[in-house]
């Protein structure tokens, strides 16, 4: 069994598998349980692809609480196999999902890329320190980042992802990733273009050199 797997699949989770007609398969996951596992080369590349992901703490009422967290690809930062971190800006002040994280540091990271039509589940444990605590972490961090008023250095400790299956994945692209996708598109456009102007000025040229004197422009012959 996943790290993920160990701590998603509680009792109460465990009798709906049963109820559902899933243990079973649930079951082939089963096992002894593992220490926290370690992020893989495909998941750190797709964390670094991302500009955005949604980040779920727990309140001490025992409500959740989302929010989204947005920026530059890469502003994410792979610390190391177990590390994620990046640099938190100013926004509405409600200082929310701080306050979770210092009440209760267990969060869920859900990172999603619907152009490609994949997604990755995180658990794992936050801290989020004022910005002149550490200037050694905030300078790792510190490129790429959200623009900003820097406020907080947030870390996460990966206990277990997985990844999720695509089904009902709407393909949406952003609009870097249409631009991207359009620029050989637009420098084909450019080039026809060119090439257009460059035919128009010879052919207008050609029908000059070939075109009659209009009558009584012509001088007479000796």
């Amino acid at each position: 069994m996943s790290r993920f797997e160990q701590l998603a699949f509680t009792a109460a989770v465990r009798r709906v598998q049963q109820e559902m007609g899933s243990a079973r398969a649930a079951d082939r996951l089963r096992g002894p349980g593992v220490e926290a596992e370690p992020l893989t080369g495909a998941a750190a590349d797709f964390i670094r692809s991302l500009d955005g992901f949604l980040f779920a703490s727990v309140g001490e009422t025992g409500w959740p609480y989302i929010q989204f967290r947005g920026g530059p690809p890469g502003f994410v930062h792979v610390l190391d196999e177990h590390t994620l971190g990046y640099l938190d800006v100013r926004g509405n002040r409600q200082y929310v999902t701080t306050g979770n994280v210092r009440g209760d540091d267990r969060v869920a990271l859900f990172f999603l890329d619907q152009a490609r039509q994949t997604r990755l589940k995180l658990l794992g444990r936050a801290t989020a320190v004022p910005a002149g605590e550490d200037p050694e972490l905030a300078e790792r961090l510190d490129s790429p980042r959200t623009e900003g008023t820097v406020e907080q250095l947030v870390t996460i400790r990966v206990e277990g992802f997985a990844w999720n299956c695509p089904n009902h994945i709407t393909p949406r692209f952003s609009r870097r990733e249409v631009s991207d996708a359009l620029a050989p598109l637009r420098d084909r456009l450019a080039q026809l273009e060119q090439e257009n102007a460059t035919l128009r000025a010879e052919l207008a040229a050609h029908l000059d050199a070939v075109r009659p004197d209009p009558p009584g422009t012509r001088p007479p012959h000796p």
